[in-house]
């Protein structure tokens, strides 16, 4: 297997009922936009506060996937020029 590059980014995931939920909303809404995820991280846990406690939880997952490095197109750099 050849060496990869992977890229990381961050985001919030909110839930109204646990931070385990909030975790996998994140992940999920990533997926759809993000190919070839790898690893989450959670990194921080907070939640917004009401009258009577949690109104809801957030989590921030640090995700990491797969850089794709751009496909050369062919030819590039090369050049034949033709003399007449």
């Amino acid at each position: 297997m050849g060496d990869s590059v992977y890229k990381i980014i961050e985001v919030v995931g909110t839930s109204s009922t646990s931070w385990e939920q909030a975790a996998k909303n994140a992940v999920i809404a990533a997926g759809m936009s993000v190919r070839d995820l790898r690893v989450a991280e959670i990194t921080k846990l907070d939640m917004t506060l009401g009258d009577r406690g949690a109104v809801s939880f957030r989590a921030r997952v640090s995700l990491s996937f797969r850089y794709e490095s751009p496909v050369k197109p062919k030819g590039k750099g090369k050049s034949k020029s033709k003399s007449k």
